[in-house]
């Protein structure tokens, strides 16, 4: 179980970042970044 939430968040860390590449600076990806992680 947690070897799969791992590899949820990098995907979903990943997809935050290739977002954040096309939309520009329309949002913070560090602040969905933390959304995502909970952290």
């Amino acid at each position: 179980m947690k070897g799969l939430l791992a590899i949820i968040l990098m995907l979903g860390l990943i997809s935050v970042l290739a977002g954040c590449g096309q939309k520009g600076d329309l949002y913070l990806p560090s602040q969905q970044a933390t959304n995502i992680t909970g952290v």
